[in-house]
């Protein structure tokens, strides 16, 4: 880890106020806390962008059970991927609804890939790829 360096921003008043009841609403102690977490926020997105190199996220997936042939189509794709799918959360919502979480790790774009296939997959009511990093690199 670097040294650390100290740098001032110009901000208008009512854009400081904004971000100062944001800071207090998300508990950070300190303005400096949250300015680095939104600045390793983005270096998380770039890397996602460029989809290169190893990879994190997690999958949920909301369907009903009963449509015909569902789960087996979903369990037949994720067998497919098994080499990027490090865990699975089975959750029963309702009578009806199941949740599907799937902890992903492994290439950006194969994990992009899987994600499609899953939410695209007829009977999926919605899905939504949540990215992260492995944190290698990451200051």
């Amino acid at each position: 880890m670097g040294k650390t360096i100290r740098f001032g921003v110009s901000l208008d008043s009512e854009l400081l106020d904004k971000f100062d009841k944001l800071c207090g609403e998300k508990s950070y102690q300190t303005r400096s806390e949250a300015i680095r977490d939104l600045i390793r926020n983005m270096l998380v997105e770039k890397e996602w962008d460029e989809t290169e190199g190893e990879m994190a996220g997690t999958l949920s997936l909301v369907y009903d059970h009963h449509q015909s042939g569902l789960s087996q189509r979903l369990t037949e794709l994720q067998h497919d991927a098994h080499h990027l799918i490090m865990s699975t959360l089975h959750v029963h919502l309702d009578h009806d609804n199941c949740l599907e979480v799937l902890v992903l790790k492994g290439n950006g774009k194969d994990i992009k890939e899987l994600a499609h296939r899953l939410i695209s997959t007829k009977g999926v009511k919605h899905g939504k790829l949540g990215l992260t990093t492995t944190g290698d690199g990451l200051v």
